[in-house]
């Protein structure tokens, strides 16, 4: 009943739409019209997609941690359910061996498997339907030249009614329309460069968004911050300065966080670090600057403020006396357990230990990822720059849902920082959620 309620609905709202979206997505799918010549030096366009296809960050996603590259089965937990993403690796029978240039751009461009299927955002085509065709035939020729790996496909695990594949004509003409990057000639090339690798390769908006119940944001541009839900990461804002807008570093400090993952102030972790060993430490110090370049001049945003009801249901309104106690009892656990690597004042050591002292991180109203990072750990990526970096061990084994509720409380409101406070619920909801 609902899911013909669902189609109902979108069938009314869009029925001129989903007619002008076929017409149209027609003729732009004659792929054969958009062909490109292949560069003479073969080597030269493989090493270019070998390069491009890390900036896309195509093996974090479509290789298990410990399994042969690009061979796919890694699991994509969502609100939706679990997607699992396919195999890309040359064989004939599981892969993509048998499909050409063509088959791969429409992939990419309009979001369709060779055999017609339309393919789930899971896999972040609006993004990717910006990318060049001269660049998808450098990624395709490198794909073509890695090993074959034979391992079949497995079907994504998702509820009622995100299984309903059918139901993707009516997202599409909704929240999606192919595209290709247009250059803003009133930008620098170095800004041009930077907007291409985060709208379309870096698929950036693929997580820094909040998603709709159809799973749809605002677009390639939608960096305002979202929850990753099933894994439990929040990633930060990068519109808003009290959230990681690139604003506040310096031009070197941004560049560094993203190629090595650690900068004078702040250390990348969880899925982020992942996307910093998997692919950001491999780009050029040219495309990392254009990245860079590209976040610092988005327009600045505040994040909005929790809201009254919000906080009347949080510790940060109750008495004053409960407050003091914690803000006591937190200081105790925070020098036994924090100070010698953060300390006294939350100071740190630059480039080794992130800053607790004014850092945003601590500060947000989600506080997702420092509860995750005290319970499971903290655990910066290994890259060619930063080899053997330091980490923080988990302390969820050691402290109750209580003590780092308190800690955490005790962090967020020391040494000029200033947020509400934590309670032991919400600690044991992140305690509970899957690592990956």
């Amino acid at each position: 009943m609902f899911i013909r309620f669902v189609v109902a609905v979108l069938m009314l709202l869009t029925g001129i739409s989903v007619y002008a979206y076929f017409v149209g997505y027609r003729v732009d799918e004659d792929v054969s019209l958009l062909s490109v010549g292949m560069p003479t030096d073969t080597t030269l366009l493989i090493r270019r997609g070998e390069y491009l296809t890390r900036a896309g960050n195509c093996f974090g996603c479509h290789t298990v941690k410990g399994g042969p590259a690009y061979a796919g089965g890694r699991i994509l937990r969502s609100e939706y359910g679990n997607f699992v993403s396919p195999n890309i690796t040359p064989d004939r029978v599981t892969g993509i061996g048998n499909w050409t240039s063509d088959d791969f751009w429409r992939a990419l461009h309009f979001g369709k498997a060779k055999d017609g299927r339309l393919l789930y955002p899971a896999f972040p085509y609006p993004n990717y339907t910006q990318i060049s065709r001269a660049d998808a035939e450098a990624m395709f020729a490198f794909l073509k030249t890695i090993p074959a790996i034979s391992q079949k496909n497995q079907d994504h695990e998702l509820r009622f009614p995100y299984n309903q594949r059918s139901l993707l004509v009516f997202w599409r003409a909704m929240y999606f329309k192919p595209a290709v990057f247009a250059e803003d000639k009133t930008k620098s090339p170095e800004w041009n460069r930077g907007a291409y690798l985060v709208q379309g390769l870096g698929h950036c908006s693929a997580c820094h968004s909040q998603r709709n119940i159809f799973g749809a944001n605002e677009g390639v541009n939608d960096l305002s911050g979202g929850e990753l839900p099933q894994i439990q990461w929040y990633a930060p804002s990068l519109l808003h300065t009290n959230e990681a807008h690139l604003l506040n570093w310096t031009q070197n400090e941004a560049a560094t966080l993203l190629k090595t993952g650690v900068n004078r102030k702040s250390v990348m972790s969880g899925p982020m670090a992942e996307v910093v060993f998997d692919s950001l430490q491999y780009l050029t110090d040219a495309d990392i600057s254009a990245i860079s370049t590209y976040l610092q001049a988005i327009p600045v945003t505040k994040a909005d403020t929790i809201s009254a009801l919000d906080q009347a249901l949080t510790v940060s309104d109750s008495s004053e006396q409960t407050k003091k106690q914690m803000m006591q009892q937190g200081a105790v656990l925070y020098r036994t357990h924090c100070m010698d690597c953060h300390g006294t004042e939350g100071e740190s050591v630059a480039s080794v230990y992130p800053a607790l002292k004014a850092n945003p991180g601590l500060q947000m109203s989600s506080i997702a990822t420092p509860l995750r990072i005290i319970l499971a750990g903290g655990f910066a990526p290994a890259t060619q720059l930063n080899p053997r970096p330091y980490s923080m061990p988990p302390f969820g084994p050691i402290l109750s849902d209580s003590e780092v509720a308190i800690l955490l409380s005790y962090i967020r409101n020391s040494w000029g920082n200033k947020a509400a406070f934590v309670t032991a619920a919400e600690v044991n909801h992140y305690r509970t959620v899957p690592m990956d």
